[in-house]
């Protein structure tokens, strides 16, 4: 499946209005067998903005496409200076109460899985378990030469050492972990080959433009025609990865239930959408349930 580089959605029907009641969110977990797929919105609240809601980073920023990476020596050189920039912030981001609720709702057996568009690892931090990283993770490194995977702590360390006094002021940070930097603040900066044979390096993410590996749809699919239900938190759906298992999910029958506070894509194949901040949509419900959040969880390493 190639993930379509599509930057916006215009409604062109009628959809339903959201809601403030978490009501049926609460019915659906409390009956079990919820599969959660989650998107931007959710990480909004840990710092991180997302990409197409009210000062979404589209409004300035274009994400990297694969076609572009793979063919532009100075695209990557740009990718990675401003990459490497951003992920000294984007790394310290916490779990925010949304995603301390997805934990808390997992351990008291409540969820089928967790699949998330999200690359920040947030999920995984505050608890969850077995997550499936739709579109993968800023935490690893993949050569296109080799296929050698590293964790991205290493390469930090390495574009620290080749880099000395690179420290520019970025004007914001994005979902994919990209800062805003000018081609001055760029400038020279050095980037590094793999370590094993020479070959270019890459986030293990599935950039705009780029295939999302067959098997990782595959095991999404099956992870939703198992699930009783589907919850969609933080996520326009526009980006055609995620809408499809909402398509797949009300062609079954399953109820689907969107947390998003302005229209998605979904919304016509949806139960109701929940027009609420995730943290607090989703602590009403855990409280519904009986079910604590549990605190802040401490800074990342």
């Amino acid at each position: 499946m190639r993930m379509r580089p599509t930057l916006s959605w215009t409604p062109t029907e009628d959809l339903p209005p959201g809601t403030t009641d978490p009501g049926p969110v609460a019915d659906a977990l409390s009956a079990g067998g919820v599969l959660v797929l989650s998107g931007a919105g959710i990480s909004t609240e840990s710092g991180i903005p997302d990409y197409r809601g009210e000062g979404g980073s589209l409004s300035r920023h274009t994400p990297m496409t694969y076609q572009e990476f793979t063919a532009s020596a100075q695209a990557r050189r740009r990718y990675w200076a401003r990459s490497h920039l951003g992920w000294r912030t984007f790394g310290r981001a916490r779990p925010n109460a949304g995603h301390r609720a997805v934990a808390a709702f997992g351990r008291h057996g409540l969820l089928s899985g967790v699949i998330t568009q999200n690359v920040d690892g947030l999920h995984q931090a505050a608890g969850s378990e077995d997550v499936v990283e739709l579109h993968g993770s800023l935490d690893r490194v993949v050569c296109l030469g080799c296929g050698a995977f590293s964790p991205r702590s290493e390469l930090a360390r390495r574009l620290e050492a080749a880099n000395p006094g690179f420290d520019p002021v970025a004007a914001g940070i994005n979902p994919d972990g990209d800062a805003d930097l000018t081609d001055e603040q760029v400038g020279d900066f050095r980037v590094l080959p793999c370590v094993i044979c020479g070959g270019v390096l890459k986030p293990d993410v599935v950039f705009f433009g780029e295939a999302v590996p067959p098997q990782r749809v595959e095991h999404c699919r099956e992870l939703v025609r198992e699930a009783a239900s589907l919850l969609v938190l933080g996520s326009s759906l526009t980006v055609m990865s995620g809408l499809r298992f909402v398509r797949q999910a009300a062609e079954a029958g399953k109820p689907v239930l969107i947390i998003n506070r302005d229209q998605t894509r979904g919304d016509r194949h949806a139960l109701t959408r929940v027009a609420l901040p995730l943290g607090r949509a989703l602590t009403t419900v855990a409280g519904r349930l009986g079910i604590p959040v549990g605190v802040e969880a401490p800074p990342r390493t």
